[in-house]
């Protein structure tokens, strides 16, 4: 099947109003800015939403309000996953995902397959999807991992998984992956501290937090890696290290959401169990933010 994500992407935040609402005028910029900028594809309902906060209805209302606002411009991703296979399959066939162009779908967490399991899993949803997969693999959030090896076997299996986003850290199995996968098949890096030494093994992107808050370094970073311009590359890592460790140190998406913030942009506020990073972090995500934005 044909793979439209190879650039950079971005794992789009949910805006809340102060009511806990969606902020929609707050994410219509959100989403202009990264069109504006040069970010290659948008994923929706990712992680970085807050899906797990989410209603069935919100969701359809998020999807529905960036297809029409992107207008077929980028290719959108909608993130449907979960621990419950047959709950997957049912929400992709409840969701109208016809202006959607793939499927992020995350290694089940908390119940802990086997690599088996995980296989099983996989392929279950491709059969009940209209769309391509692309898998996700972030152990350090779904308690397990999914191997190299089971990862290859899936992209072997069908060819409608056309990518993994790759957040697992871990060089020699992503090294494994790229060296043995199918034709056709993507390595999508799910860290931004990554994307620079993982494209020069053969990946084929990212799909980033940072390019919520500053989409045309993260841009720029991936496309210099992608042609093969290591040396512009390497000065935007170099220069962007400091605000990719500042979003995540009271955790994903409040960094994201205060950096925003502290621009104007939408309003400081996450639906619980997730609360707004502490005030010295919000201090170090201005000062970042400062440097990276100057006014």
């Amino acid at each position: 099947m044909k793979n439209n994500f190879r650039g950079a992407g971005v794992a789009l935040i949910t805006p809340f109003k102060a009511d806990l609402t969606i902020d929609f005028e707050g994410l219509g910029k959100i989403v202009d800015s990264q069109l504006e900028n040069q970010i290659d594809f948008l994923v929706v309902l990712g992680t970085t939403a807050e899906t797990a906060t989410l209603n069935s209805a919100e969701k359809q209302q998020i999807v529905n309000f960036i297809c029409k606002r992107v207008n077929g411009n980028i290719p959108i991703v909608v993130g449907i996953g979960g621990n419950y296979t047959q709950e997957v399959i049912e929400t992709i066939a409840q969701m109208d995902l016809s202006k959607a162009d793939a499927i992020l779908s995350v290694v089940p967490y908390y119940s802990k397959p086997t690599q088996e399991g995980i296989f099983q899993h996989y392929m279950a949803i491709v059969k009940a999807s209209p769309l391509p997969v692309i898998l996700y693999n972030v152990p350090g959030r779904t308690g397990v991992n999914m191997s190299a090896d089971t990862t290859l076997r899936l992209a072997h299996a069908s060819d409608k998984i056309i990518a993994t986003k790759e957040a697992s850290g871990n060089i020699s199995e992503i090294t494994k992956i790229l060296r043995d996968k199918p034709a056709g098949f993507s390595v999508i890096s799910g860290d931004d501290s990554l994307v620079v030494p993982i494209i020069a093994i053969g990946a084929e992107g990212v799909i980033s937090v940072a390019a919520n808050v500053v989409p045309k370094v993260i841009a720029d970073l991936t496309h210099f890696a992608l042609e093969g311009n290591f040396k512009e590359a390497a000065s935007l890592h170099l220069h962007l290290q400091r605000i990719c460790e500042a979003l995540f140190i009271d955790g994903n998406p409040a960094g994201a959401k205060a950096a925003l913030h502290s621009i104007g942009i939408i309003e400081n506020v996450l639906r619980l169990p997730l609360v707004p990073v502490s005030n010295s972090t919000y201090q170090i995500l201005v000062e970042e933010m400062k440097v990276l934005l100057p006014r």
